[in-house]
């Protein structure tokens, strides 16, 4: 039996989290609610690699469990596969999704605390928020793939860039 969450309930759910940890139980620091969350990211993505691999053999390289979380976990995730895989072939890997469905499904609140007025100079402040809610956002992701690279003897590092949205590059750094 296949147990599935609605996707608007999980997009619910994340969105919520995020807000909580970052305007109600750490509004004032902004670094101890991103690894909060990236935290909560951590457990789950251990758990979900250990009940997706349950039953495959042990990986025999680094290079054949990133496939496996580019093709197999990722798609139990998000019903997709990641769509471009990069390496260094020193322990540097780049998965790319396109059309990160976290982020095509966000909205920002681009109204600016600057009392109703109309200057041009509230655009930099605009667009410092949303790149910051929407980095908050990230945190989680990276901590499931941090997770779930975890529990398959990977230990490593993963950030998310943003440059070119809605797609999303999360960069891996594997600790050797």
């Amino acid at each position: 039996m296949v147990r599935e969450v609605s996707e608007s309930c999980l997009d619910s759910v994340v969105k919520e989290m995020v807000s909580c940890y970052c305007n109600v139980f750490y509004a004032d620091k902004p670094d101890l609610a991103a690894r909060r969350i990236e935290a909560i990211g951590y457990q789950l993505g251990f758990q979900l690699s250990e009940r997706y691999t349950m039953e495959r053999p042990p990986f025999n390289d680094n290079l054949e469990a990133i496939k496996f979380i580019c093709k197999d976990f990722w798609s139990n995730l998000f019903k997709k596969q990641i769509d471009n895989l990069r390496t260094n072939h020193r322990g540097t890997f780049v998965l790319q999704d396109n059309k990160f469905r976290w982020l095509t499904r966000m909205s920002i609140d681009s109204s600016t605390d600057n009392g109703g007025s109309v200057e041009d100079n509230s655009a930099p402040a605009a667009e410092n928020k949303t790149a910051h809610a929407i980095n908050m956002h990230l945190y989680f992701p990276c901590g499931i793939l941090r997770g779930a690279l975890s529990n398959l003897g990977i230990p490593c590092a993963v950030s998310a860039d943003i440059s070119n949205l809605p797609a999303c590059s999360f960069v891996i750094s594997i600790k050797i």
